[in-house]
């Protein structure tokens, strides 16, 4: 789409920007409206460069303006052609200077650039699908602007040294000449002396301007290596550490790399005008030569500054990750796991001949029972630019494992604390020798610490235990994390379950959703901001049924069977039972919204809106549906064919509008597969028609904690598909509805249903008629149907 088409879809905010934009009288809109198409055809850049170019432009413009004139003459615009006409006798003074008028359109192409690109920003932080966007920011701006000012001069260097060479080869060489030459007029021989010593002044003088020039550069350069090390590459790896818990952070090492190479290369050429100042030196030197002096500490700082930016450069691109894995940070005994490293320094001359070693904790605590492991695999490579997708100095290990040492735990002086396995923490090095130009350097790297678990039972408390670290710790070295485990903020802990969703599903978690969370883990208050969750709420206590194991059962369910319609936004999710009663029960008949169970692992259930005979609105729901559900049975086919039959009245379907009001079938259709009724796939697959037959029965309300039990969504609930739900009392209720077999056209979904609030409601419980069994499909599996035996017809259907 054209830039121009692209800015009038803008929101109103973004196009006020626009209108403010072209208020100047420079470059009126109507002309850029009505010549849009060739206005951004054209190469304007090289218009503002070279005039004969810009002439040509200039001279198209206003032909395109007649143009446009004569069109509104045909169509009778009267004030669009007194416009026209103004705006092309306007232009006649860029006539002189048409790069003038070149650099004016070009200067407004690129403000809508900004407008555009500022719009298209706001809109992904919106809505959380890309990652943080690579603008550049003022601090970045102002960074790379020290760069170029670095290799400028660095370039001025090149040229002062050249400058310095040229005028010591001068008095050199009338030196030399003077001595040949043995003058014996001593008012000759004075003569030629003060000239030399007008040379050798201004000699000294070129050293002592050029020693100052080194040191103020080294100045620079250190100021640029403490930017890099100690603010870009933190941020870098603590992006890094964020991204591996699902934020959306940009972790491209591209831009670093260009300015560790950039910094690099400018220190590697100061280490060569040091050192052709040494050779100066050795030709022509004098009393109290400033290159003496001053050169040893300018050279022992530039190799300082050399290496500490070398040893900061070689960082742990990619994470250790196994391919089927939770998430990065979480391996297993025996089973392979990768990890990448990168020099951000790039010579492609050392492409191939750095090796790096892998190795794993070398200073590991000394904690009564703390494991430790062997890497096995190929852990050696080389450093090498064809692993790498933008070419960079990477080593890309693939086939590494770990085997647990076997050896004594704890002795003397070893400390008593006490580390479950998923709390354990590792960490993963690798090691290369850096050696070019003389220099050579140790470099090593470490990994974010990963937990070891020995069996894929143990992956989720695992990973637990990586997003709290990562959440919340800013050093990864730091092994002993959970000796003392620090408190999370709600700020923090909601922004990381955000990022769960996110990752997974490419939406997170909005306000509203993440105020259910917070209000179970804290109960009803006005702000969350200073409330604060400790490691052992999230992950240790209730066990086996922590906050994380609830949590994430939900998150592995979505993105099973309901990423697509969580995408959408169909799925309302985290919502409390008090929440859903007020939004409901304003709604119309047969509204209804989908929520995650507050106590079954893994459930989704909905809630619909009935009215009483007074008219009141009386709201319903159905038993939670678990994977295994959902496995037999899309739930968007569930929403689709779900039926009840209540006495006397023919079978209907009460969901109809998807809250707050969008037509369930608009709201799933896309969804639905393509055949309905007795043609549905899933209908034929288990060839019944399972009939809903509901009971009254008055359920107790109970702690908020446990109001899904109160619903029939305890965590030993009947399956609905295994008959009717169990009473609060564990016994079945004695009323008997008539149950009969109907022949219907309609497909009935398995499903049971209760009621929904925080007091006592009246809950229907389902039974399950097996209608239809086809003969030829005997080998189907009904175990999981507890049915009532089928009746006659009723007399309503003959």
């Amino acid at each position: 789409m054209a830039q121009w088409d692209k800015l009038r879809q803008l929101s109103a905010a973004y196009t006020q920007q626009l209108h403010e934009l072209y208020d100047r009288d420079d470059f009126p809109m109507d002309v850029r409206h009505y010549l849009s198409v060739w206005i951004e055809k054209q190469d304007w850049q090289r218009a503002a460069r070279e005039h004969n170019f810009a002439m040509v432009l200039f001279q198209v413009l206003l032909e395109n303006l007649d143009i446009q004139h004569s069109r509104f003459v045909q169509e009778e615009s009267f004030l669009l052609q007194h416009n026209i006409r103004r705006y092309k006798q306007s232009f006649q003074r860029f006539l002189e200077d048409p790069c003038a008028l070149a650099n004016t359109i070009l200067w407004f192409l690129s403000k809508e650039k900004d407008i555009l690109q500022n719009a298209e920003l706001a809109e992904q932080v919106h809505c959380m699908r890309v990652e943080q966007e690579a603008m550049e920011t003022s601090s970045q701006c102002d960074l790379e602007r020290k760069m170029v000012c670095l290799r400028s001069d660095v370039q001025c260097m090149e040229h002062t040294i050249l400058c310095l060479e040229e005028q010591q080869d001068e008095f050199d060489f009338k030196y030399q000449t003077h001595k040949m030459e043995a003058v014996v007029d001593e008012a000759m021989k004075n003569a030629q002396m003060k000239d030399l010593q007008v040379l050798i002044n201004r000699l000294n003088e070129c050293r002592q301007g050029t020693l100052s020039d080194l040191k103020k550069l080294l100045d620079k350069t250190e100021d640029l290596i403490n930017i890099l090390v100690n603010k870009e590459l933190v941020e870098w790896q603590r992006r890094q550490q964020k991204a591996c818990i699902g934020a959306p952070d940009n972790v491209c090492l591209d831009q670093l790399e260009n300015w560790f190479t950039c910094v690099a290369v400018c220190l590697f050429q100061v280490r060569e005008f040091l050192g052709k100042l040494e050779e100066l030196v050795g030709k022509v030197s004098y009393e109290n030569d400033p290159v003496k002096a001053q050169k040893p500490a300018l050279q022992s700082r530039a190799d300082t500054l050399l290496k500490n930016l070398l040893k900061s450069s070689f960082v742990v691109e990619t994470q250790p990750s196994m391919p089927q894995g939770k998430g990065p940070l979480v391996l297993r005994t025996n089973v392979q796991f990768s990890v990448k490293t990168r020099l951000l320094v790039k010579f492609p001359e050392l492409n191939h001949s750095m090796k790096v070693n892998v190795s794993m904790d070398r200073e590991a605590p000394q904690i009564k029972g703390y494991r430790r492991f062997n890497v096995l695999g190929t852990k050696t490579k080389a450093l090498n630019m064809a692993e790498s997708q933008s070419g960079g100095m990477v080593a890309d290990f693939r086939h590494l494992t770990l085997k647990e040492q076997k050896s004594g735990g704890g002795g003397k002086g070893v400390s008593d604390i006490s580390l479950s396995v998923t709390e354990e923490l590792h960490v993963i090095y690798v090691d290369t020798i850096f050696e070019m130009k003389g220099v050579s350097v140790e470099l090593q790297a470490s990994s974010i610490p990963v937990v070891i678990i020995s069996n894929s039972s143990q992956q989720q408390s695992a990973w637990a235990s990586v997003l709290w670290f990562n959440m919340l710790s800013l050093d990864t070295n730091d092994v002993m994390f959970f000796a003392n485990t620090p408190l999370a903020t709600w700020p923090q802990f909601g922004e990381m379950l955000s990022w769960q969703f996110l990752s997974a599903t490419k939406r997170g978690l909005n306000e509203a959703q993440l105020e259910m969370i917070a209000h179970r883990l804290f109960g009803r208050k006005q702000n969350y901001d200073t409330c604060k969750v400790a490691w052992s709420k999230f992950s240790k206590e209730n066990l086996p049924d922590t906050f994380w194991v609830w949590f994430d059962g939900i998150l592995v369910l979505v993105k099973t069977y309901l990423e697509d319609m969580w995408r959408d936004g169909l799925i309302m999710g985290f919502v409390t039972k008090g929440k859903e009663k007020s939004l409901l029960k304003k709604k119309q008949r047969g509204t209804f919204l989908l929520r995650f169970s507050e106590s079954v692992i893994g459930g989704i259930t909905f809630s619909w809106v009935e009215n009483t005979l007074t008219g009141e609105p009386d709201i319903k729901t159905v038993q939670p549906f678990s994977k295994v559900d959902l496995l037999q049975i899309p739930f968007q086919e569930i929403i689709r064919n779900f039926q009840i039959l209540e006495a006397e009245n023919i079978p209907e379907n009460p969901l109809i509008y998807l809250y707050p009001n969008t037509p369930k079938d608009e709201a799933f259709g896309k969804y639905y597969s393509e055949k309905s009724g007795a043609d549905s796939p899933y209908i034929k697959y288990i060839k019944t028609k399972l009939v809903f037959v509901s009971k009254e029965n008055t359920l107790e309300a109970r702690s908020p904690m446990s109001s899904d039990m109160a619903q029939g969504e305890g965590w030993g609930r009947m399956n609905c598909l295994c008959g009717e739900a169990a009473e609060p009392n564990g016994s079945p209720h004695s009323q008997q509805s008539l149950v009969e077999t109907y022949h219907l056209d309609d497909p009935m979904l398995p499903c049971s249903v209760s009621a929904t609030g925080e007091e006592p409601q009246t809950c229907l419980k389902c039974h399950f008629v097996d209608l239809q069994v086809e003969p030829e499909l005997t080998d189907f599996n009904h175990s999981r149907f507890n049915c009532l035996p089928p009746q006659s017809c009723g007399s309503i259907f003959q």
